[in-house]
């Protein structure tokens, strides 16, 4: 039983880095999707993305960042949260019954919970449904990112100063790109690399729900916390203690990635003319 002081705590404000996995990762997720959607969904994303690909589209939530129209999906990109809860306290708080009418998305939870909705919903637009695909392919990259459910009272490790090889940076900025970029893969290669989950394992991760992801990224904060305490100057010895964990968020990321696209477009979709990228 936890206590009713423990709240959930989003940011006033974005933090300094959002751009979870960066370019490489993200596209990385995408790719690994690609190779485990079924018949039906394949059609439908093509369909919808006409010229664009899954890869090429992941970023486009981060592109579209300095424009003003787009201001209000800022906080979707991460949750961030107190120390301390458990999975019952954690769940608790994510699934609370919002106040009616629903407020617009505040955090990545209630962002893929929106976006999931819009696909499926028949009365939206192409292009609603087209900024939902992208929307949906990015965050759900994002919030395997560890320190996209970090801690609030740090700013998800922003707040954070350590060294990488030798170079000042933040214990956000080193998960988002450095540790990802390491290896020196093209996100073809990283997937190629990557995508080697079992039957058993694609089965269990698609059926996991968005609870025990963001839980999950939750966990893994913890060792990662602790690296910085006891040692924030990282050098080379760090990739091979945390590279395992970002082969294995990655690799889940496109394989759940997957799994919600083939349960979204599992009946077919009503026809529509392809839509144009979303502007």
């Amino acid at each position: 039983m936890f206590r009713k002081s423990i709240a959930l705590v989003l940011f006033s404000c974005a933090p300094f880095s959002l751009f979870a996995w960066g370019v490489l990762g993200h596209r990385a997720v995408a790719r690994i999707a690609e190779n485990h959607l079924s018949a039906a969904a394949k059609r439908e994303v093509a369909r919808m993305l006409g010229p664009e690909t899954m890869p090429l589209v992941s970023t486009w939530p981060d592109e579209i960042r300095s424009d003003p129209q787009y201001s209000s999906t800022a906080p979707w990109h991460y949750l961030n949260v107190a120390t301390g809860l458990d999975f019952s306290a954690f769940a608790a708080q994510l699934t609370a019954a919002p106040a009616a009418p629903a407020p617009a998305p505040t955090n990545a939870y209630t962002a893929l919970q929106q976006v999931r909705k819009d696909l499926k919903d028949p009365k939206k637009t192409a292009d609603e449904k087209l900024f939902a695909l992208k929307f949906l392919v990015h965050l759900v990259g994002d919030v395997h990112q560890p320190l996209h459910v970090g801690h609030a009272d740090d700013r998800g490790g922003n707040n954070i100063m350590t060294s990488w090889r030798g170079r000042d940076a933040n214990l956000h900025s080193i998960w988002d790109g450095d540790l990802v970029e390491y290896p020196g893969f093209t996100f073809t290669e990283m997937a190629a690399a990557y995508d080697h989950a079992t039957p058993a394992q694609i089965k269990q991760w698609q059926k996991d729900d968005v609870a025990t992801w963001l839980f999950e990224s939750y966990q893994l904060c913890t060792p990662i916390y602790a690296s910085a305490t006891a040692n924030p100057k990282f050098d080379y010895h760090f990739y091979p203690t945390f590279g395992p964990v970002v082969e294995q968020q990655i690799l889940k990321a496109g394989i759940r990635l997957a799994g919600v696209l083939n349960e979204i477009f599992a009946k077919p979709q009503s026809a529509r003319p392809t839509a144009a990228a979303a502007q």
